[in-house]
């Protein structure tokens, strides 16, 4: 057919499709998309059959998955760097994954989407004799997918041939910036290297967290749930207790530097001083404000650390060393409280120096409180403390807030 325009008109006298074949051209195209989408049943989750707010009745998994449900949308309307969904099962990651693959097949956007484990299943099955397609060119067609979302990293078997397929494709996406986007299962600690340095790379990745994900095998040190509470940036006082001025301006320095470490962590934060002069409070501090923003910094009162270390050796512990060592090295964000305070003798010199030297070259964010001076620790260990291009040192020079003097009767102790 042909629209009835005056002469001169850009669609003058030539053909044009009537409403009901743009209507099934449209249909065909979607069709083709979705098919190449590889989303399967999953073609029916879409951002408005979707609760904005998601499933759960907690407000602050609710205000999680708005801020998610939102980044989600607007991603799919322009793909653009990587997108991480972090959070527990049952989160709402997959659903999100989906809608934003039908998103971008309605917009006319080529998406794949695949569950790294099932991703991983069909590229070995590409090399059977009776496979329609190669592998090559199935390895390909992911690799260089327009946009590409990978639901359940972590899930597969960390076999030597998936880690190298695995790698090749994000390494090939990373270095081209290709439209990514991944949902974690599990934490970022449990990736290898590599793996885990892309998705840490802010200048491409944008994280968002749907809730706070389980841990694999450690737990959390129960002194934190005891101190969290009372310990935070706004109950920190700078006057100290009977604190002269040099001693209340230090205060105020390493407050400073603990709220600016909190926003965005970034090496190491190294708080020194007497006992009860502020440092714990101020680590404490930092935890509380990573937890706000929805993740779960490792916390470890490093005589306990220790003890528990030692544990692990026990026929009857329900985790192995390495296991737990892994984990405390690779910690997102570590915490160590009170260094120094701990029995020194050769072992655990040696363990505790192995973790400084670990998260030391890997550089990860960590916060540590010395009891005393750093003079007073082994010299391999103050070495990796006193790293200026790493360490960021704030002494405290204030008395202790358990003493005698004007604070002694407050109810904010510190240590």
């Amino acid at each position: 057919m042909r629209a009835e325009v005056p002469l001169g008109h850009p669609a003058f006298g030539k053909a044009q499709p009537c409403s009901c074949q743009a209507q099934a051209t449209e249909g065909e195209r979607l069709a083709r998309l979705l098919q190449y989408s590889n989303v399967g049943p999953l073609a029916r989750v879409t951002f408005e059959m979707l609760k904005p707010e998601g499933r759960s009745s907690e407000p602050d998994l609710q205000r999680r998955f708005r801020e998610a449900y939102q980044a989600a949308q607007e991603y799919a309307d322009a793909p653009q760097g990587w997108l991480l969904f972090t959070g527990p099962v049952g989160a709402g990651k997959t659903s999100l994954l989906a809608a934003m693959t039908v998103r971008c097949a309605q917009r006319g956007v080529p998406a794949f989407y695949d569950s790294v484990p099932d991703l991983l299943d069909h590229l070995r099955r590409a090399f059977a004799p009776t496979s329609e397609v190669t592998f090559d060119r199935r390895f390909d067609e992911v690799r260089g997918a327009p946009v590409l979302l990978l639901d359940d990293l972590g899930a597969h078997a960390t076999t030597p041939w998936a880690r190298e397929k695995l790698n090749q494709i994000l390494n090939h996406r990373f270095n081209l910036q290709l439209p990514t986007v991944i949902a974690l299962s599990g934490t970022l600690s449990q990736l290898e290297e590599p793996l885990r340095a892309r998705l840490e790379d802010k200048g491409l990745v944008m994280t968002v967290e749907l809730g706070r994900s389980p841990s694999t095998h450690w737990q959390q040190d129960s002194m934190i749930e005891d101190m969290a509470p009372r310990m935070t940036f706004e109950t920190f006082d700078v006057r100290g207790n009977d604190a002269d001025a040099a001693g209340q301006e230090s205060l105020r320095r390493a407050l400073n530097s603990a709220r600016v470490f909190a926003q965005e962590p970034s090496g190491w934060l190294v708080l020194t001083g007497v006992t009860g002069c502020g440092k714990t409070h101020l680590a404490v501090a930092i935890i509380n404000e990573r937890r706000r923003r929805g993740e779960e910094p490792m916390y470890r009162f490093v005589p306990r650390l220790l003890d528990y270390l030692r544990a692990a050796f026990s026929p009857q512990s329900s985790f192995s060393y390495d296991q737990l060592f892994e984990e405390i090295c690779t910690a997102p964000l570590l915490v160590l409280d009170d260094l120094g305070a701990h029995s020194s003798t050769p072992w655990a010199e040696e363990k505790l120096y192995q973790i400084l030297v670990q998260r030391h070259e890997a550089r990860r964010p960590t916060v540590i409180t010395v009891r005393g001076l750093l003079e007073d620790l082994p010299d391999a260990v103050a070495s990796r403390l006193k790293d200026v291009s790493l360490v960021e040192l704030v002494p405290i020079g204030a008395p202790d807030f358990r003493g005698g003097g004007r604070r002694a009767r407050g109810t904010r102790a510190r240590r």
